[in-house]
């Protein structure tokens, strides 16, 4: 079972990230990172969606507190991401995804060598997109390793 949790506490009230998580697939998406492939998606439950070759379907959406998606694909991945958004001390919040999936076949080699690092990333990106959305700035950017930029030159 792979547990894959990314979280940044941000100084901007609840309502302020929730806004930018129901924003998330939509035509004035505030949430995804410009330079991943764009993500499609209506947060309406059972409505199937995506970005590049993977695909979901959204089970829950609780506006500006979740969003809850199970995989559909690539192949292999049987489990569910979610966004969720917690109040914090001090007006902060604290936006989070998690990643809860049980590999089969192929996915145990693709998911650590492809789908983790490029995960990682984009993540760390959309995180940084999100405070850079609330609060005008980003007090620590994430940066790419020399492998994830080779793994994106190489798709």
């Amino acid at each position: 079972m792979v547990v894959n949790l990314h979280a940044r506490r941000i100084r901007a009230d609840q309502a302020v990230i929730g806004e930018l998580l129901d924003s998330l697939g939509g035509a004035h998406d505030r949430l995804w990172p410009r330079y991943w492939p764009p993500m499609r998606l209506d947060l309406t439950p059972g409505a199937v969606g995506g970005h590049g070759p993977v695909r979901y379907r959204v089970e829950d959406h609780v506006p500006g507190r979740l969003l809850r998606c199970r995989f559909l694909r690539p192949r292999g991945f049987d489990g569910y991401h979610e966004f969720s958004v917690r109040p914090g001390p001090d007006g902060t919040s604290e936006l989070r995804h998690v990643i809860v999936v049980r590999l089969r076949r192929s996915a145990m080699l693709t998911y650590p060598l492809f789908w983790r690092p490029a995960h990682d990333a984009a993540l760390e990106d959309l995180l940084d997109r999100a405070e850079r959305e609330a609060t005008g700035t980003v007090a620590r950017p994430a940066r790419w390793s020399p492998y994830v930029r080779l793994l994106r030159a190489l798709a």
